[in-house]
């Protein structure tokens, strides 16, 4: 089970960090991403981390912005997002994938488990 929080307003130009909370002792052997949706749009794909941390992706529209990390100690897995902008709003959902061969990051059916998603709102 993945739980995220976090999520608020804010305004254009501030920051939020939300975080991703899994249950059970297996975390750590998870890959985990963090995708959005927007109203009347497909979800997609905003960074993701591997089960060791030591790689990390990011989409085009979040580079330089948004950071992915993760505390395996605590279960948890963070998005910091800075320099927020109107077009950011979305429903933020956490994902986790069980390594088996290539990563393909961005599928949103490569993931195994999903949390409930945390609605982000920037306004401008």
């Amino acid at each position: 089970q993945l739980v995220e929080s976090g999520g608020g307003l804010v305004q254009a130009g501030g920051s939020l960090r939300l975080s991703c909370t899994g249950s059970g002792r297996t975390f750590s052997r998870y890959h985990m991403g963090w995708f959005r949706q927007a109203p009347g749009k497909e979800r997609e794909f905003v960074a993701a981390i591997t089960w060791s941390g030591s790689s990390t992706y990011y989409a085009d529209s979040v580079k330089g912005r948004f950071t992915i990390s993760r505390d395996n100690a605590k279960n948890t897995a963070y998005l910091q997002m800075n320099s927020l902008k109107p077009e950011d709003t979305a429903v933020y959902y956490c994902a986790a994938d069980y390594p088996s061969g290539t990563y393909y990051y961005t599928r949103v059916h490569e993931y195994d488990y999903w949390g409930q998603g945390t609605q982000v709102t920037v306004s401008s």
